[in-house]
């Protein structure tokens, strides 16, 4: 059975646009793979990851033998997020653009790949991610960003997603939502044909 992986990042939730875009990527991917499990992670809901702390840097850099209750408890729980990933062949994340950079709660949830201790990177044993596992990362965008300085969002996903192991990463791109109806329109378009192509 495929696992679907869909990481929503929209502090609007399932109203944002790029979540709504991302639902019709997971919509059009189960009319292709009827049987496939859907999980879904939004990271920006009330029950947001947290963000990186010292003292939650701490925990993950401790021995496992001297590690406080509470510092169990929070790598546990970034265990649980990083088991999450490993299931999933497809990996979707809908992702808005605010301040020219990505949301800090989708920075939070990356922040679960631990400097020591982790079981995602290593020099030894290299990344995890299995043999065929994709991410797919769509964008909304008020302006137009591709291919310009200001387009901070596509190598840092890329690079990251890479540092995980997956090198079949495909981007899809909305922009100029703000910039006119029919430039709005056409974005939207665009990326509808875009997300079928790929979900077929």
């Amino acid at each position: 059975m495929t696992t679907l992986l869909q990481i929503n990042a929209s502090i609007h939730n399932d109203n944002g646009q790029s979540s709504q875009l991302a639902n019709q990527f997971v919509a059009a991917f189960r009319q292709s793979h009827p049987d496939a499990n859907v999980v879904v992670r939004d990271v920006a809901a009330s029950e947001t990851v947290p963000h990186l702390t010292a003292e939650r840097f701490g925990a993950f850099i401790t021995q496992q033998e001297k590690r406080t209750a509470a510092q169990h408890s929070v790598v546990a729980y970034s265990d649980a997020l990083i088991e999450e990933i490993k299931r999933a062949d497809v990996v979707v994340i809908g992702l808005p653009m605010y301040n020219f950079g990505v949301p800090s709660q989708l920075k939070a949830y990356f922040d679960t790949s631990r400097a020591r201790g982790s079981h995602l990177h290593t020099p030894r044993r290299g990344p995890w991610s299995p043999d065929g596992q994709e991410g797919i990362h769509i964008r909304r965008a008020r302006g137009q960003y591709v291919g310009t300085p200001m387009d901070t969002q596509t190598g840092y996903v890329r690079d990251f997603l890479a540092f995980l192991g997956m090198t079949d990463v495909q981007f899809v791109y909305a922009e100029g939502l703000a910039i006119s109806p029919q430039s709005k329109q056409a974005g939207l378009e665009k990326a509808a044909a875009e997300i079928a192509r790929l979900a077929a």
